[in-house]
């Protein structure tokens, strides 16, 4: 009677394109474009002004209207990469109309047709090309005005750079390229996110080229000209040293030396004026050369730009250190933001390396900074970008709280505010300094989740900046919150930088320079056999190696850790001792506090200088190390004297560290540093002190947004309190509670949080205070996109508290009490989805009157949107008690997204767009569908949220069903629920799912169906299809009779995960088993079959619908 439910449909023909690392389709190489692309397709674009496209006689091509122009830009912009189309969807519209994915194919086609005119009929496009996701622009290198200027600008820096003689025909050459201009890059979108970088760096390139062009002529003898040019390019930007030590230069040689003093004292006003800062180095040097009469004949102004110059010794690390200095070249080539990304076991040299390329680039004029991760958790949130930030000049105080409070209490509103400002401020302090920026964020294994996020926002969303970010981290220790930051970093495509062991070279000529000896051949070996070639390890043997000779080499321990012990043991007691006080205060100690500790400053001093000589602490000229500061030479010396020490020993110091910074220093600057310390201790003497201390610094940690260390401290803060002999106060440890289920609720821990509301709830009941309760209840204002809960026995808990609450708290009047009773009837309406009673209904609908009441007054806006959108998230999981409601469930939708969006609740927004996946899915609207999952993805992505993913990863499974492709489809529900699995994600069992999606594509009569609202009618559908086989006609009648007010939707497909039929196909079937006409009913499901694109469902209710006919049911 009905075919398999996901029979196999042949697919399009094989594409022969290369997924690239980050899984988008690689651009294809510029040589096979010259063939495949615009070498037989000869047409020019022009980005530079005025935008158009001629084809080989030079006339101008129609490209249609603003839009299809718009999408031609996107795809230049994109430099032959593929370009998903969901991106265009997002770029060109603010608000995507439900058709705008057929649209951009619409401008797509016509384009193609402008370009590519005489192609034939059905040919593939050779230029404008479908790609994987979306499409690319196929232009040869030189088609693109934009392209040809960048080449010639690069060669006239090589040229420069080169040191030789500079040919005529080189200025020529970028006089030709800056004739390219005819106006702003991109101009028409000005206005547009995906324009607004490009043109700001191509603007940015024409500043470099006018600055190379003077360059040139000064080279070639032409200083008079040079210095018209000047004048007018200093006076347009007057903030470009660059621009003003050029036109002093091409002065002073075309022999006006006062003119040449005058401009410098120009720039230097502006600068001051209007910056506050002083001229740079180099417009100084060059006014004291003017002064002095020592300007080089043959000079050139310093330009900030890489060169090759020759670096410091870095032994065997020439192929990373090029690596690096590419990755520079191309931060100041095209004036953007990379991201290198080192990597290697501890001790690999990644540190060096690093500093090695911030002395190479600080000694061609690039600003850097250096932020490193310390040991344990006695700073701040956020510290390695505090740190590099503040060496930059740059107030940190935006890095935690935004002023304005634009953000409100949503921690997700709140990072993406940190990323734009950190962005913003590194733009801005390159523009001004005309330097380009290095960041070096140090040991990155150890970052706390909130730097990770910064770090891969700026990577998602770069500033236009010359900005290098170099990210170091050890690959043997890949923490959960690293791992996510490499995946969500790949997609920038970071620089990657593996450091391995040193060859046996490089060993030999780093042991000579260690222990000052001669090193053999067999002596090299030896070492880069028992060191793997690690560059600490190697400079430890070479210690021992220099102190007793190769006959130590055979006598040492296997590892690293154990070969620092053995040297240690080499030091005196009195030295060891002040290691130790110095390890437990971290990898960097303010020599105050350890003399303190000590107790003798003299035995202190006399140990650091013993220390330090052995190279266990990093000498007193290490780079950024403040003379009252002493740091552990390399990590691994840190990690392994702190590991060494009891943990009676290690308890007693912390507690001796927490004391000593309370004496001496003010508790507001230390307030991480004393959580630390006294959780570390872990002892009933210091747990009150513990809880004190790791709540404060907890509750700052929420403040400034860093909702993963505040879900570490309260959770330490509780685990104190329990560890505490006293009696305490009962308020106190729900506090704590609260605080914990805050922040596993914020950063995913859902199961957990709901662990400890249940506990919190019932520390709330027996202190017998309502008000409490009310407080405990409303609090976890969670959104729920799943009709049904996954603890039922703790939410009837909560809803019996909740009413109690309720009964005890009536509305009084006052607002305060009606915005408590309203979050009471949501988190009733919450808990009891899946109801059958209307009781929940209830409570939602009185929320929801309470919520629109207290929006009414106006008084809180943001606050009162809150509570409406708790109050509709309610409302929207009780309208799953009977089929055909999904037009209610898509106004909810529609409500939540745009109140959301006004009042910043970034996970209500996103609710919002699940929900309307979940209604536009069961109407077949898969256009509307596939847009709210393309905006949940955007949102997801920008404010970090990766359970976002696991959703949209089902419905992604759930279009290729509906498409008829079962193969593909089988595939991608497995990969979706292995993301399920774990995530916390309430109510929706992973394993159950994946049988009930297998099942839908076979025959899925003996599924076992989840008890969730969202798969009501799959259930209906299925206990019909049993009955029918079984000749019950009364459940059979039921079943149809449910089942009618859904006929024009596809079965489970308001879940948003799964999708058994249109539904009139099982009402046709069910009314042939009664005896009743079936023909419209199969008509109707032909029609959402046709509508969501599903061609075997098609056939089915094709073939159903003959068969009736054949039988003489024509109605």
């Amino acid at each position: 009677m009905r075919p398999a439910c996901g029979a196999r449909i042949s697919g399009g023909s094989a594409r022969a394109e290369r997924p690239g690392p980050d899984g988008y389709v690689e651009g294809v190489p510029e040589e096979e474009g010259a063939t495949s692309g615009a070498g037989s397709v000869p047409v020019e674009f022009r980005v530079l002004g005025p935008f158009g496209a001629r084809d080989a006689q030079g006339r101008d091509l129609d490209l249609k209207g603003p839009r299809h122009r718009a999408v031609l830009a996107r795809l230049i912009v994109a430099r032959r990469r593929t370009v998903p189309v969901s991106w265009l969807v997002d770029d060109l519209w603010d608000e995507p109309p439900p058709t705008a994915v057929g649209t951009i194919r619409t401008f797509v086609g016509a384009l193609r047709k402008a370009l590519e005119p005489g192609r034939a009929r059905r040919a593939p496009a050779r230029l404008l090309v479908t790609a994987g996701p979306g499409y690319a622009l196929l232009a040869a290198p030189d088609a693109v005005d934009a392209w040809r200027f960048e080449t010639a600008v690069r060669e006239a820096g090589l040229l420069l750079d080169g040191g030789g003689p500079v040919p005529g025909a080189a200025l020529a050459a970028l006089d030709e390229a800056l004739g390219l201009w005819q106006g702003p890059a991109y101009a028409e979108w000005a206005d547009s996110d995906w324009a607004r970088a490009e043109a700001a760096r191509l603007d940015g390139l024409r500043l470099l080229a006018v600055e190379r062009r003077a360059r040139l002529a000064l080279a070639l003898g032409r200083a008079a000209e040079a210095a018209l040019d000047l004048e007018s390019h200093a006076a347009a930007h007057p903030w470009r040293e660059e621009a003003w030590g050029l036109l002093a230069l091409a002065l002073y040689r075309a022999g006006r030396q006062g003119d040449a003093l005058a401009a410098l004292r120009r720039a230097r006003e502006t600068l001051a004026g209007e910056l506050g800062v002083d001229p740079g180095e180099g417009l100084r040097r060059l006014e004291r050369e003017i002064l002095t009469q020592t300007v080089p004949a043959a000079g050139r102004a310093a330009a900030p730009a890489l060169r090759n110059a020759a670096a410091p010794a870095l032994l065997g690390r020439d192929a990373e250190a090029a690596a690096l200095g590419a990755a520079a070249r191309t931060a100041v080539r095209e004036g953007r933001f990379v991201l290198a990304l080192l990597s290697g076991e501890a001790g690999a040299g990644k540190t060096a390396l690093a500093r090695d390329l911030a002395g190479r680039l600080g000694a061609t004029g690039w600003t850097a900074a250096w932020g490193r991760v310390p040991e344990g958790g006695a700073v701040p949130a956020g510290w390695p970008w505090a740190e590099a930030l503040g060496k930059l000049g740059l107030s940190t105080g935006e890095l935690g709280v935004a002023p304005d409070g634009s953000c409100g209490g949503d921690p997700a509103a709140l990072r993406l505010r940190r990323r734009r400002w950190v962005g913003e401020r590194l733009a801005s302090l390159a523009a001004r300094d005309r330097r380009p920026l290095l960041l070096v964020l140090d040991d990155l294994h150890g970052a706390d989740e909130e730097s990770l996020d910064l770090l891969a926002g700026l990577a998602a969303v770069p500033p236009a900046a010359p900005v290098l970010v170099v990210g170091a981290y050890r690959d043997t220790e890949v923490p959960p919150g690293l791992a996510a930051f490499l995946g969500r970093a790949a997609r920038a495509e970071p620089v990657r930088v593996r450091v391995a062991g040193l060859a046996e070279g490089p060993v030999r000529d780093l042991v000579a320079a260690v222990s000052g000896r001669d090193v053999d051949a067999a002596t090299a070996r030896a070492v880069r056999r028992r060191s793997g070639g690690n560059p600490f390890f190697v400079r430890e043997l070479a210690r021992l190696y220099a102190a007793d000779g190769a006959a130590a080499l055979s006598r040492i321990p296997v590892g690293v850790r154990d070969l620092v012990r053995a040297r240690l043991g080499a030091l005196g007691q009195e030295a060891r001792t002040v290691l130790r006080l110095a390890a437990v205060l971290g990898a960097e100690a303010d020599l105050d506090v350890l003399c303190a500790l000590a107790g003798d400053e003299e035995i202190v001093l006399d140990a650091v200088e013993a220390a330090t000589a052995a190279g266990f602490l990093a000498p007193p000229a290490a780079e950024g190390l403040a003379a009252e500061q002493v740091r552990f030479a390399h990590a691994l010396v840190h990690e392994t004297v702190y590991d060494d020490l009891s943990p009676p020993r290690r308890a007693r110091l912390h507690t001796a560290v927490a004391e000593t910074l309370e004496r001496l220093r003010p508790e507001d600057a230390v307030v991480d540093a004393l959580a630390h310390h006294y959780v570390s201790a872990a002892t009933r003497a210091t747990a009150a002190r513990a809880v004190t201390h790791a709540s404060r610094a907890a509750r700052r940690a929420e403040a400034s947004g860093a909702p993963h260390r505040a879900r570490r401290l309260w959770g330490a803060a509780l685990d104190a309190y329990d560890r505490d002999a006293a009696e305490r106060d009962p308020a106190e440890r729900l506090t704590l509670l609260m605080g914990l289920v805050r922040a596993l609720a914020v950063t995913g821990g859902l199961a957990e949080a709901r662990r400890y509301r249940a506990e919190a709830l019932a520390v709330a009941e027996a202190a017998g205070d309502p008000d409490l309760t009310a407080r405990v209840v409303g609090a976890f204002d969670v959104p729920g996109i799943w009709a049904r809960n996954d603890d039922e026995e703790l939410s009837r808990r909560v809803v019996a508290a909740a009413r109690r609450a309720l009964g005890a708290l009536p509305d009084d009047g006052t607002r305060e009490r009606r915005a408590t009773r309203c979050r009471l009837l949501s988190s009733i309406a919450m808990e009891t989805r899946g109801d059958a009673t209307g009781a929940g209904a209830e409570a939602a609908r009185q929320a929801e009157a309470l919520a629109r009441g207290l929006a009414a007054g106006g008084e809180h806006p943001d606050r009162d949107a809150a509570l409406l959108a708790y109050a509709l998230n309610g409302r929207f999981l009780h309208t799953f008690h009977r089929p055909g409601l999904a037009p209610e469930r898509a106004r909810v939708g529609a409500e939540l997204v745009a109140l959301s969006a006004r009042h910043g609740l970034v996970g209500f927004e996103v609710l919002g767009h699940l929900m309307l996946i979940q209604a536009h899915g069961a109407r077949a609207d898969f256009a509307r569908a596939d847009a709210a999952a393309a905006a949940a993805d955007r949102l997801a992505e920008r404010y970090g949220l990766p359970l976002v993913g696991v959703f949209t990863s089902w419905y992604a499974a759930l279009r290729a069903a509906v498409a008829g492709r079962a193969e593909e489809a089988q595939a991608a529900y497995r990969s979706a629920a292995g993301q399920l699995r774990g995530s916390g994600m309430s109510g929706m069992p992973e394993d159950g799912l994946l049988r009930l999606a297998l099942a839908c594509l076979g025959e899925a009569a003996d599924a076992d169906v989840p008890d969730a609202g969202q798969l009501l009618d799959v259930r209906l559908c299925l206990r019909a299809r049993a009955a029918a086989r079984s000749g019950d006609a009364a459940a059979v009648a039921d079943a149809y009779r449910r089942l009618l007010p859904a006929e024009d939707e596809l079965a489970g497909a308001g879940s948003g995960l799964v999708a058994l039929g249109p539904v009139a196909q099982e009402l046709g079937d069910l009314a042939v088993a009664l005896g009743r006409p079936a023909a419209a009913h199969y008509r109707a499901a032909l029609a959402v079959a046709e509508r969501a694109g599903a061609p075997h469902w098609a056939a089915a209710a094709r073939a159903a619908l003959a068969a009736v006919r054949g039988c003489g049911d024509e109605l």
